[in-house]
């Protein structure tokens, strides 16, 4: 089995997905903090550091799986808690 297409392709979508990620969930915070809710900020997750944002299993390890085992990536980040009575 020839490694390099899938690496290639590895090396294309994973830096693109990453930075997706990262965008949505400090969105997700932002609109909460801009709506009144300080939690977010308090926890340090409005920040474009991808860090903040990678849930070990969601970020890392099912998109591997899904990529290696079906050639598309499918994941998620750690969602950003938000306090609805703020």
């Amino acid at each position: 089995m020839d490694f390099f297409p899938i690496l290639q392709k590895l090396v294309v979508i994973a830096p693109g997905a990453l930075i997706a990620i990262t965008f949505h969930e400090a969105a997700h915070g932002f609109v909460a903090y801009r709506k009144g809710d300080p939690t977010a900020k308090i926890l340090g997750r409005l920040t474009l550091n991808p860090l903040a944002h990678i849930d070990l299993f969601g970020t890392v390890l099912l998109p591997a799986l899904f990529f290696f085992f079906t050639g598309f990536i499918f994941g998620y980040a750690k969602p950003v808690p938000a306090n609805f009575l703020n």
